[in-house]
């Protein structure tokens, strides 16, 4: 059987055969092949249905310095700001009213927000909108604070591991960050209950066949509930600022992959897909994807938490975005719902 066959019947490959079936990625038959069974998998999982994830970024201060992100403490020049509780609840009641059931608490590890307040303000929101699922995306804590968390109401949690290989971990980070700690905070997650998500940037500098397969090697030993990917985009105030984006391409060719390995997964089709290509998320959503995440920020914000350079959709209001993702989903035959859009567990 050769190993286009085997991840399609059998969804689990060997690191060696996933080096094998990334070479293969210029392979228009093949690349065919897996997309049409990446969106058998989705529409027998999850129908027509791409669900909304409202997107609110409540602080881009950051503690930590990652090469590659627009927001990390060493950029001099990025304008920082905090959203408080109240300007928070804001945009839930906005998004409410459009008919987002997830909102996603994302922003970079701000001490600021202390574990009380932040069980403070996910406790409010699941109290105020106790049918909506809540997402963190806020970075490593400890094993305590993200039990809080989930006692506090919180329902996912989102924490992009980046890359899997420690030698390019080491390309990418500062010395003080850890990836052995990263991956730890994903199992501790999952321990706790949550729905779990990872991810790594598609061409990020240094990256190779062998660190991409790595990559979903470890996808499919943790077996998140969500995960993200989109390619590289480089920022110009950090030090890849000269490096080339990622592949649109081949970003397409892994969320068929992923969606094969993992037929239940949440995957989204990324804004940085979207920023690339015009048409860079009615593509994801069209090999296999099936979430797409609006923005809820304040607008007067939104160019400020700028991880990578030309991000799309920083001046529109959320009803503008949302009603311009609703026709862009249905141009490619898909249904943008107002539901939780949770991850369906295995038959």
């Amino acid at each position: 059987m050769n190993v286009v066959d085997r991840l399609i019947e059998e969804h689990v490959l060997r690191t060696a055969e996933y080096v094998e079936l990334l070479k293969l990625a210029d392979n228009q038959d093949v690349v065919a092949q897996l997309a049409d069974e990446a969106v058998r998998l989705r529409k027998k999982n999850y129908g027509n249905k791409v669900f909304t994830r409202g997107l609110i970024e409540f602080t881009n201060y950051c503690k930590n310095n990652c090469y590659y992100c627009g927001i990390r403490r060493g950029n001099q020049h990025a304008r920082r700001y905090r959203l408080t509780k109240d300007e928070i609840l804001a945009c839930c009641v906005n998004g409410y009213e459009l008919g987002f059931r997830t909102f996603v608490l994302q922003g970079g590890e701000d001490p600021f927000y202390t574990d009380e307040k932040m069980v403070d303000i996910i406790g409010t929101i699941k109290k105020k909108y106790p049918d909506c699922a809540l997402t963190l995306s806020i970075g490593e804590k400890s094993y305590e604070s993200y039990k809080a968390y989930k006692e506090a109401g919180a329902d996912r949690f989102l924490l992009r591991h980046e890359t899997a290989t420690e030698e390019h971990y080491r390309m990418l980070h500062p010395v003080e960050m850890s990836l052995d700690n990263r991956k730890k905070c994903l199992y501790e997650l999952k321990e706790l209950g949550y729905q779990v998500g990872a991810g790594f940037m598609v061409g990020s500098p240094g990256q190779t066949i062998d660190n991409l397969a790595e990559d979903l090697m470890f996808l499919q030993k943790l077996k998140p509930q969500m995960v993200g990917i989109g390619p590289f985009i480089p920022h110009h105030e950090t030090q890849f600022a000269a490096e080339p984006a990622g592949s649109v391409d081949m970003t397409l060719y892994l969320l068929s992959i992923i969606r094969i390995m993992l037929p239940h997964v949440l995957l989204p089709a990324t804004t940085a897909l979207g920023t690339l290509d015009p048409k860079g998320r009615e593509r994801g959503l069209s090999v296999g994807a099936n979430v797409v995440m609006p923005n809820l920020s304040p607008v007067k914000n939104r160019k400020q938490y700028e991880l990578y350079d030309n991000k799309i959709c920083t001046g529109e209001e959320a009803a503008e975005c949302r009603g311009c993702l609703g026709n862009r989903v249905a141009s490619v035959g898909y249904e943008l719902v107002n539901e939780r859009g949770d991850y369906v567990e295995s038959l």
